[in-house]
């Protein structure tokens, strides 16, 4: 049997079930649950920041994107009344999706929404979280939210929660009208939060940050290196197009003078969008694992979670120019002179 929430209301020495619907109360129940929790996110849970709402993504548009205080990205998909076992499979497409973005597509997101930068948005509104220590969307928790949900949901979804740790759940919402007119809103989850939080957060751990530098014997120091700039994603190519040639030719190298040799290049259509690019270069240097990256490249912290004044230690100057290698487009004699 699917969970339901059920009301009373209290009359003298008695007791009257409240039965009434959203309908009948002259709500409707995907535009109100919708604008309710676009205005208080906390109906989903304590911890939790709206930072896109119809968010595309390569299987249409989500409902609303969220993150939580761990840095979690959180697919939040809504349906009117009841919740089909076919909306798992939906919510799980549009995770997938997202579980791939690094963290200029979040920014551009929470600038096209809030008209701030994501650090900016959530050190405002999450102010018990320490935000230039966290690991943005290092996990992809799911929130399915409707006023009722069906049997075999209900089940995969405990399944994939406790078999798999996977971050999901169910919230479930009840409008009830009492006699007085006074309109009362309920929620119950099908996970207690507790649990699922702690579950998924075992399943996906959590990378920490770091601005110590590491400290590999040259040998070890230089494969490190030639690994991560031989990955095929967009941070090590562009910390490999653009942040270490720009160091080699200049010391040190600014946020500016990077933004401007991202834009004359064409990697970033504008000067805004550079300094989403920035951002994610920003992010990758301060991941504690990355500190052979640190050891070679070493900048300046201006606030929290900014870095700025980027250089190459002189004793890996030469290393850096051999990986980087003759036939490597490089921005160095194109770049702003100083």
């Amino acid at each position: 049997m699917s969970t339901a929430i059920r009301v009373w209301e209290i009359r003298g020495d008695g007791l009257v079930a409240l039965d009434s619907s959203m309908a009948s109360g002259g709500r409707n129940e995907a535009d109100d649950l919708q604008r309710w929790i676009r205005t208080d996110p906390g109906l989903l849970g304590g911890d939790l920041v709206i930072v896109g709402e119809q968010v595309a993504t390569r299987s249409g548009p989500l409902d609303f994107l969220a993150l939580d205080s761990s840095g979690n990205t959180v697919v939040v998909e809504l349906k009117r009344d009841r919740l089909p076992r076919e909306a798992l499979a939906q919510a799980i497409d549009y995770a997938s999706d997202v579980a791939q973005w690094e963290y200029e597509r979040l920014n551009e997101e929470c600038l096209k929404y809030h008209k701030q930068t994501l650090d900016a948005y959530l050190n405002e509104n999450l102010p018990e979280a320490d935000v230039a220590d966290l690991s943005i969307n290092e996990a992809t928790r799911v929130l399915l939210v409707g006023t009722a949900a069906e049997e075999a949901l209900e089940r995969m979804v405990e399944w994939l929660s406790g078999t798999f740790g996977m971050g999901i759940n169910v919230v479930l919402f009840r409008y009830v009208k009492t006699q007085d007119g006074a309109e009362l809103l309920a929620r119950t989850v099908v996970i207690p939060e507790q649990v699922e939080r702690e579950r998924s957060q075992r399943q996906a751990g959590r990378i920490p940050m770091s601005d110590d530098p590491g400290a590999y014997e040259p040998g070890e120091l230089r494969g490190r290196l030639a690994g991560y700039l031989a990955e095929n994603r967009p941070t090590p190519r562009r910390i490999a197009r653009f942040l270490l040639p720009l160091c080699v030719e200049h010391e040190p190298v600014t946020r500016d003078r990077i933004k401007q040799a991202l834009v004359d290049d064409g990697e970033a259509q504008d000067e805004r969008q550079a300094g989403l690019i920035i951002c994610t270069l920003s992010r990758e240097l301060g991941m504690r694992d990355r500190d052979y990256l640190r050891q070679v490249i070493r900048y300046e912290k201006t606030s929290a979670w900014e870095k700025d004044n980027y250089r190459i230690e002189a004793a890996y100057r030469d290393m850096v120019r051999e990986l980087l290698g003759a036939t490597t487009e490089t921005r160095g004699g194109s770049a702003p002179s100083p």
